[in-house]
């Protein structure tokens, strides 16, 4: 049995293909589950800052005894910014609350809208871009240069983190997986975009993609345990071939960089990231990917995956967060974390996590068992007999 190591040095291992002690448990617990947790309204915690949502993190991970995936690292970019932001907020007639951001640039003004909630996660009501030919020249004003960076923030996340977990700044390619943010009418009107205006789009992509970049030459330089980048969705709200022309330039681009940096690299991915995974593993030095969703959500196999390309790159997943952890009871997350375990952990290189998000309802006590199946048997070299009997006996 290997020395017993802490968690920021159990997931750096695993996320790289190492052997750790044992198999890190680190549920995707991000936004709703922190909130809950915290006693204070998702309008507090969203919009507020009270508390900020990483420091209700750091309180769940400790509630729960779990590894950290601390993806919440922030850097303060400087900017020479030609624009000026605004907020006002206000209340509908059934008393919702409101916020609006207005842009106001030397080609004209831009505004975004918020709905808030006091039990659940913010959505947005009004998008930025209404009419693409027409607010382009606006929005290119938000993609100012970048000339520096305070890294304050970020040196304060990582001493209150300390040795509970891995530390990741996120940044995303371009792509219709992170455009649709941008557009009134969602996806559908980011379609429209694409093929009716090509060559505009195409200077949307470049410009986004040379904003992202200089972004990731900055975290690199801060040097964080790693960097987490792909985006939500990025194959299922867009087909392989757009992702691979939007996308996957950027995406090679800042695995490299964080490479040359010795920064740990993964990509976040829900929904349908098969290809994502064989094409990053053959192509380029990406360390792990996450979160490996099952069908219907997903596409992909544990298994399969581990067997095709095990021996290139690390994998993080894959609880569904509906069907297991919000709907199941402990017997079904025992049972699925023990096959995730099986079918992935041999030989390192694997983090026992779930798909995108645990709901905010999700009883607590089948997080604990996540957490507790891991110490009973994600102890390496993994013990396959005693996984094989105790999967035998919950399916009795």
């Amino acid at each position: 049995m290997k020395q017993e190591m802490t968690s920021r040095e159990r997931m750096r291992c695993a996320l790289t293909g190492g052997i750790p002690d044992r198999v890190p448990a680190a549920p995707d617990i991000s936004t709703m589950v922190p909130c809950k947790l915290s006693g204070h309204t998702f309008t507090d915690v969203l919009l507020r800052n009270k508390p900020p949502l990483w420091k209700a993190y750091l309180q769940a991970i400790r509630h729960f005894g779990m590894d950290g995936w601390f993806t919440y690292g922030e850097l303060d970019f400087k900017m020479k910014k030609q624009y000026t932001e605004t907020t006002r907020e206000y209340r509908d007639g059934q008393g919702l609350l409101h916020v609006q951001h207005c842009f106001d640039t030397p080609a004209g003004t831009l505004t975004r809208t918020y709905r808030y909630f006091d039990d659940d996660c913010s959505v947005p009501t009004e998008k930025l871009i209404k009419n693409f030919k027409e607010d382009f020249p606006k929005f290119k004003y938000l993609f100012p240069e970048i000339t520096g960076y305070d890294d304050s923030l970020l040196r304060q996340q990582e001493k209150e983190l300390g040795e509970q977990g891995i530390m990741a700044v996120g940044i995303y390619p371009p792509g219709m997986h992170m455009f649709c943010d941008f557009f009134d009418g969602g996806l559908e009107n980011v379609i429209y975009a694409y093929y009716d205006e090509p060559e505009l789009f195409q200077e949307l992509n470049e410009l986004y993609a040379a904003h992202v970049l200089r972004q990731a030459e900055m975290i690199l330089d801060a040097k964080p345990d790693s960097i987490l980048t792909g985006g939500s969705g990025s194959i299922t709200m867009q087909s392989p071939e757009i992702w691979e022309e939007l996308a996957l330039p950027t995406l090679r681009k800042i695995v490299s960089m964080a490479s040359q940096a010795g920064v740990i690299s993964g990509v976040h991915s829900c929904g349908k990231e098969r290809h994502l995974v064989r094409v990053m593993a053959e192509t380029s030095e990406l360390n792990y990917v996450n979160p490996l969703e099952i069908s219907p959500g997903g596409d992909c196999d544990l298994a399969e995956l581990k067997a095709s390309h095990g021996s290139q790159i690390a994998f993080m997943g894959n609880l569904q967060t509906t069907g297991v952890m919000l709907m199941g009871d402990v017997k079904k997350v025992r049972r699925e974390s023990l096959r995730a375990i099986r079918d992935a952990g041999q030989n390192g290189g694997f983090v026992l996590s779930t798909g995108d998000q645990v709901p905010r309802d999700t009883p607590e006590e089948n997080i604990f068992e996540m957490v507790n199946v891991v110490r009973e048997f994600g102890q390496y070299p993994l013990n396959l007999d005693k996984i094989e009997e105790e999967l035998k006996r919950l399916e009795n």
